[in-house]
């Protein structure tokens, strides 16, 4: 017999689902959701048709901005953002790489003018290989050194 468990509907505010699995904690201590003092769900290692297992996330009481989707797209490409009004989902988008990333990691080059001025970092953000394949490298070059590094060195693991 197959018992299909429920997680608790939010009211109000934004539930990411189709988290590659393991990377929900990751993009809970990106965005410190942890310490935003609204209630939070995560569920880890679910069932997914598409992608084998999952995470989700649902915090109720905050809207995700832009900036926050951005930075989710370099952990979760694959991932959805569903935002809840009164229960029901009002809006719904997947995620997209931006073209550029503005003071949100700083440069991995000891050297980078960003990190001794009073600049904010920016990244050009580029594909290599196909975005739906996991063969895909995402790079990011630093506009001031003009340096390139694959996302790992940038964002971490």
């Amino acid at each position: 017999m197959s018992e299909k468990l429920q997680v608790e509907a939010i009211q109000q505010g934004t539930v990411i689902d189709h988290i590659p699995a393991g990377q929900g904690i990751r993009i809970l201590k990106r965005l410190h959701l942890e310490s935003a003092g609204k209630r939070i769900t995560v569920g880890m290692n679910l069932p997914s048709q598409n992608h084998g297992l999952k995470d989700i996330i649902k915090v109720e009481g905050r809207m995700f901005t832009e900036d926050e989707a951005h930075q989710l797209a370099l952990f979760a490409p694959s991932a959805t953002i569903n935002v809840i009004d009164d229960y029901e989902v009002v809006n719904k988008f997947g995620m997209q790489l931006p073209d550029t990333l503005v003071g949100v990691f700083p440069c991995p080059n000891s050297n980078c003018i960003s990190l001794n001025e009073p600049v904010n970092s920016y990244f050009y953000i580029s594909v290599k290989g196909e975005a739906d394949s996991g063969d895909a490298q995402v790079k990011m070059r630093c506009k001031y050194c003009e340096k390139s590094f694959n996302k790992e060195v940038v964002v971490g693991n």
